[in-house]
């Protein structure tokens, strides 16, 4: 059985984004141990200082406008603590994740996955009771 809980991201955590709307194949890159791939209009990210990419799909799902270029998210996530080291599989490529962590999706299936560091989930997130 999962012990996963609903949480939903601070609303004084906003993130910066510019829908990549080019005509390109995408581009890879390396962050979080693993490949990363980009596609023509997902979303470049700024949260926190930390830079990374975002599906398309899962950005117009999950995140909401509050200014130019300024976005806080507003959908809902299901997460539980990582009881051991190991790898998830997200819409950009694949993300290392050490005990303690944090399994985090998008949909309360599990679908549209990542993962995030203890620390910056206490910081960002909260629980949705």
């Amino acid at each position: 059985m999962s012990d996963r809980k609903r949480y939903r991201r601070k609303p004084s955590q906003p993130i910066v984004a510019v829908q990549l709307k080019l005509d390109t194949s995408g581009f890879i890159y390396h962050k979080w141990g693993g490949e990363q791939r980009c596609k023509a209009n997902d979303w470049l990210v700024e949260n926190n200082g930390e830079v990374y990419t975002v599906d398309a799909e899962s950005f117009a799902n999950t995140y909401t406008a509050i200014g130019n270029g300024t976005y806080v998210k507003t959908g809902r996530v299901w997460a539980e603590r990582a009881s051991s080291a190991g790898r998830v599989m997200t819409n950009e490529g694949s993300t290392g994740y050490e005990a303690g962590d944090w399994l985090v999706s998008n949909g309360e299936d599990g679908s549209d996955p990542y993962s995030i560091s203890a620390e910056k989930f206490e910081t960002l997130y909260e629980r949705d009771e």
